[in-house]
């Protein structure tokens, strides 16, 4: 069965989540505003999920035609074949979204789809509320209406591709684990060479880092919302997973270091490295941006620092971006800076040429990655 499926992203990250899909040997992979699409098997499906670093979650589509009026609702939704998708046990949560068409009411619009769902397989559908669908508790259902075409989606991925499960502590203004990878990503880092964090906060470039050098599969040791589907292969998800482990390098083969001035930034650093199994590939410890220790060999510094907009206030942050550059060029001499930056008047105290890699949104806010090459001497 050749299903289509499409990989929802953050702004800007399409073109790194085609180039894994690609890697993975997804067929008619194409980018689209929002994602990917691409089209596969079931087994394509879990693929997707257990090794997309960017994606934010896989939808299968399960329908599209055209929508004017409720009846026409009324009579393409028992023709979806719900019953592959949803169990009857199962909730089923209908987000539902109308731009530029006649119909607007979207209660109105997943009432009438929740009768085609009963009638097919005999599960609940009720109109999901902001929030529900990252409970992972019921199956989401994607119903897009633009310009009176109706496009219905199945989740197969349940809690964002984000959630890989090992981030349990936080630190202040923590970023997605998708972005960190994507900015590794970016900045064409793939665990051949020594990767440095001068304020990593809870660890998660780091970590991500690892995960990514240890050539460990992000989704390893999560479910998914497939698993509940009444197709599901447990045996087949099974010897996916087992596939992936032994892929797996017993450890990182370069330096993976992260440093922050706060200590329990550092703490739930290491508690989130245990848990994603890579503690032992990540040094991490406690120590302001001026004692930033390079180690061996050359690599890439890659951070994430505040913005202003959201941590701490401008002119202070002048200071911290111009020690940004002032230690590089005296201690990381011919590395690689990644920076994912929100402000060009900050970026620019830097004093390095960056050039910008990509746009995207971090947390609300407008943001963008950015790449340079270190001049200057080391230090002896």
């Amino acid at each position: 069965m050749t299903l289509d499926l499409f990989a929802v992203t953050a702004p800007g990250l399409e073109p790194l989540a085609t180039a894994e899909l690609v890697a993975l040997g997804m067929d008619a992979v194409r980018a689209q505003p929002g994602g990917v699409s691409f089209r596969g098997d079931p087994a394509a499906v879990a693929r997707a999920n257990l090794w997309s670093r960017t994606a934010s979650r896989v939808l299968v589509r399960l329908a599209e035609f055209r929508a004017r009026g409720f009846n026409e609702i009324e009579k393409q939704g028992p023709r979806i074949p719900w019953e592959r998708f949803l169990a009857a046990d199962r909730p089923v949560h209908l987000r539902v979204t109308s731009k530029k068409s006649r119909l607007y009411h979207t209660g109105a619009i997943a009432e009438r789809l929740s009768h085609g769902i009963a009638s097919r397989c005999g599960a609940r559908a009720v109109e999901a509320h902001a929030g529900e669908e990252e409970e992972g508790t019921a199956q989401l259902v994607i119903v897009r209406l633009f310009r009176d075409r109706m496009t219905v989606s199945a989740d197969s991925s349940g809690l964002l591709l984000h959630r890989r499960g090992y981030r349990q502590a936080l630190a202040k203004a923590p970023i997605r684990e998708t972005l960190a990878a994507a900015l590794l990503s970016a900045a064409d880092w793939r665990g051949q060479g020594a990767l440095l964090d001068p304020m990593c906060g809870s660890g998660t470039i780091a970590i991500e880092g690892a995960l990514i050098a240890r050539q460990i599969a992000p989704g390893i040791a999560r479910r998914f919302a497939f698993m509940d589907w009444p197709a599901f292969d447990p045996s087949r998800w099974e010897e996916m997973r087992a596939d992936a482990m032994a892929l797996a390098l017993p450890r990182a083969p370069f330096p993976i270091r992260g440093s922050d001035r706060d200590e329990g930034a550092i703490a739930a650093a290491r508690s989130n490295a245990e848990r994603a199994g890579v503690a032992g590939d990540v040094e991490l410890r406690v120590a302001p941006l001026s004692a930033l220790e390079r180690g061996p060999g050359i690599g890439h510094v890659a951070t994430n620092p505040p913005y202003g907009v959201r941590v701490g206030e401008r002119d202070r942050l002048r200071d911290l971006y111009a020690q940004l550059g002032n230690v590089l060029r005296r201690r990381c001499s011919g590395w690689t800076l990644a920076l994912i930056t929100a402000d060009a008047a900050l970026e620019a105290q830097i004093g390095l040429d960056l050039v910008p890699l990509l746009e995207t949104r971090n947390g609300g806010i407008p943001v963008r990655f950015v790449r340079g090459l270190v001049p200057g001497e080391r230090e002896n």
